[in-house]
């Protein structure tokens, strides 16, 4: 489901007070990362995740591979920080306007 701009822009607001779970490390987006991201967004709908310096890969890339892993909407990239949503199975709490 791809997002329109008015609940990028809430999705935006609700992230901007989150810390960054996730870190992006040395050894870039991996099967673990993925998995680790997936928990995250299930229990949470909306997390943030940072890219260490020393992660060999660009921002860019790495927001793709994680979005496409994960199967999750990016939501923002600022920086070196990331903001992803993906809409919880089991554990519903953000209810996005139309």
């Amino acid at each position: 489901m791809a997002l329109t701009g008015k609940q990028k822009r809430y999705l935006r607001k609700e992230a901007h007070d989150l810390k960054p779970i996730v870190q992006v490390g040395k050894f870039g987006v991996n099967e673990n990362l993925i998995t680790q991201v997936n928990d995250a967004l299930e229990a949470r709908e909306l997390l943030k995740v940072t890219i260490l310096q020393n992660c060999p890969e660009d921002k860019d890339e790495v927001a793709e591979q994680i979005a496409r892993g994960a199967k999750a909407d990016l939501v923002q990239l600022i920086g070196s920080t990331l903001v992803f949503y993906k809409e919880s199975k089991e554990n519903k709490q953000i209810d996005l306007p139309n």
